[in-house]
């Protein structure tokens, strides 16, 4: 791997006619009006990180716990299983506050997020783990804070973890007792402050940075966007029919998603219209290419090829840039594969609409669409501890080197 430097960063942005590598939001102006709040104040999600957590990540770190969480964690896996022993108390005080839903969630929503993502289960996956898997890699803060910290050195096991966030969220039992996502959302969410803590005590993540910490609420909202708003634009593109009642509910189950991971209510979008005005204010201005993202990248499409074993590197390559676009895919340096070009973008959106039963007609690439959904699955299930499972566990200090 060469070496990352602030002069690398800003030669590949001086060869791409960038004219800022390090890009950063504009001033603020998106209102409060338009969240779940309906107050009308404005207040720089960039600026508001997680204290509550913070702390206790803190405490966790200065006291050596990180091992004895990390064991007492592999119990603690499904909504409704109690707190596990072995855990300092302080960190026992503050899951027994975070780790339920909030008093505005809706049961009636939630269930209803779970017969959608039932049905649209295989195209959130092909939109979320693949292209915002690689559309994460443009982003410069998430691409340098994934790289630096300790799950930058295993991208597998990150990406896998990652990948258990949105299955636990898609799953027909998400948030069921006998579901996942309220536990894996907590320790994400404690993940993300001993991550904050850990990579301002790193000299190479800090050369680059510009924040004073890394992940603030604004930073969370920008993946959110690539992986929500991105998949709901998705199913518009590829002709899929979601109903109004559909939307909402996936929109809900956003917004309890975001507040599990420490989101202030007074940046939780109220709708998808304001998703779309927060995204095109936090997510579209500032994605640009980076070294810690082209190596992400490449890291990642290394594992997608070698899990989709008969099909070609450019099939998977123009599957990418179909989902993120060509723009994106030649800052992450992707040869053109012409032909499976062509073929994605006829036999795609024939695809979807034939598996969701809007079309009569068998799209030619069915059989590579399907393996190539199952390999990218399996990449990341078989990293798992169980059926479901990637462990998410807290780090205890960043990538080596760092």
């Amino acid at each position: 791997m060469e070496d990352l430097t602030r002069r690398r960063a800003l030669s590949i942005g001086a060869v791409l006619g960038l004219a800022s590598i390090a890009s950063t939001p504009s001033a603020w102006s998106w209102s409060s009006a338009g969240s779940i709040t309906g107050t009308d104040t404005v207040t720089d999600p960039f600026q508001i990180w997680d204290p509550d957590a913070d702390e206790v990540a803190a405490r966790l770190l200065a006291d050596g716990s990180i091992p004895a969480v990390n064991k007492a964690w592999d119990s603690w896996i499904r909504n409704g299983d109690a707190l596990p022993s072995g855990m300092p108390g302080h960190l026992t005080d503050y899951l027994g506050e975070a780790n339920r839903l909030p008093t505005w969630a809706n049961s009636e929503l939630l269930a209803a997020s779970e017969k959608f993502y039932k049905r649209m289960n295989s195209y959130l996956f092909v939109s979320e783990s693949l292209g915002s898997g690689i559309l994460s890699t443009v982003i410069p803060r998430e691409a340098r804070a994934v790289y630096w910290s300790a799950g930058g050195a295993d991208m597998k096991e990150r990406a896998a973890k990652t990948f258990t966030f949105g299955y636990d969220l898609h799953s027909p039992t998400a948030w069921q007792p006998s579901g996942y996502f309220v536990v894996s959302a907590n320790k994400t969410r404690l993940v993300h402050s001993v991550v904050r803590n850990l990579l301002v005590t790193s000299k190479r993540f800090m050369e680059t940075a510009d924040q004073p910490k890394p992940i603030s609420n604004g930073d969370i909202l920008v993946t959110f966007h690539s992986v929500a708003t991105v998949a709901y634009n998705n199913m518009k593109k590829w002709g899929v029919k979601v109903s109004a009642d559909e939307e909402a509910a996936d929109l809900h189950a956003w917004q309890v998603a975001l507040h599990l991971l420490g989101v202030q209510h007074q940046f939780i979008p109220a709708s998808w219209a304001e998703a779309q005005k927060q995204a095109d204010q936090m997510l579209w201005p500032v994605v640009s290419p980076t070294v810690e993202g082209i190596s992400l990248a490449r890291t990642l499409l290394g594992y997608i090829e070698d899990a989709t074993l008969g099909l070609t590197t450019g099939f998977v390559n123009e599957m990418v840039r179909y989902l993120i676009g060509d723009t994106y895919a030649d800052w992450l340096e992707l040869p053109r594969d012409w032909v499976s070009r062509a073929l994605i973008k006829v036999a795609w959106p024939t695809y979807v609409a034939f598996r969701e039963g809007l079309s009569p007609v068998v799209p030619d690439g069915l059989y590579l669409f399907d393996q190539f959904v199952r390999g990218v699955a399996m990449l990341f299930l078989n990293n798992a501890t169980s059926p479901t499972q990637t462990p998410i566990t807290l780090p205890a200090a960043n990538r080596p080197g760092a």
